[in-house]
């Protein structure tokens, strides 16, 4: 059985070397929405794959990062990463160009990540992020699976190289958290939310 829950953000980005002068050589900016498929073969002890509410914790946190932020590629024009994190507060930079290829891989990363990582306390077993759907536009989007999330092929991601601004760090309940989610911590689904 597969449950999907969609979060949005607004979010402005270059994507180097792409085809479209417009989108490879000016800032410019997309609703994002983003689809987490989660699959499981039982259901917890309130007949469910997982509890939407828990998905309102860390996993929203990662994802709202990026909301009314920039997306900076680490592989960019070092004068230009300086320019943007001088004149914008919330901005993530991550080890890939900013495509909503990318975006979806990334994603799958961070979630699946932090699943593994996460006790279950409500009975669920099996929990697993099937695929991630990034909606760039009302047209179009990409889709990535576990396979295509951990291809070397398509540019391994390693979640260490993806820096969060001091203001997004700060909006976190816990500023630490992505620290303690490259540590290895274990988490503990809260028992009511």
């Amino acid at each position: 059985m597969r449950i999907r829950k969609m979060f949005r953000f607004e979010n402005a980005h270059i994507v180097r070397g792409c085809t479209t002068r417009r989108c490879s050589r000016s800032i410019h900016g997309h609703s994002y929405r983003v689809e987490l498929i989660f699959g499981s073969s039982s259901l917890d002890r309130g007949q469910m794959v997982y509890d939407f509410g828990l998905t309102k914790g860390m996993i929203k946190a990662y994802i709202d990062a990026f909301d009314h932020a920039i997306t900076l590629w680490s592989g960019d024009d070092p004068e230009y990463l300086k320019s943007m994190k001088r004149w914008s507060e919330r901005w993530v930079q991550i080890p890939v160009n900013p495509s909503a290829e990318q975006y979806a891989r990334l994603f799958f990363l961070l979630v699946d990540r932090v699943l593994a990582q996460t006790e279950m306390v409500n009975g669920e077993h099996g929990v697993t992020l099937e695929r991630v759907i990034v909606h760039e536009t009302e047209t179009g989007y990409a889709e990535a699976d576990r396979a295509d999330a951990y291809s070397t092929s398509l540019g391994a991601i390693d979640l260490a190289e993806i820096l969060f601004s001091d203001r997004v760090r700060e909006e976190w309940e816990n500023p630490y958290m992505f620290e303690e989610l490259l540590g290895g911590k274990r988490f503990v689904n809260p028992e009511s939310v």
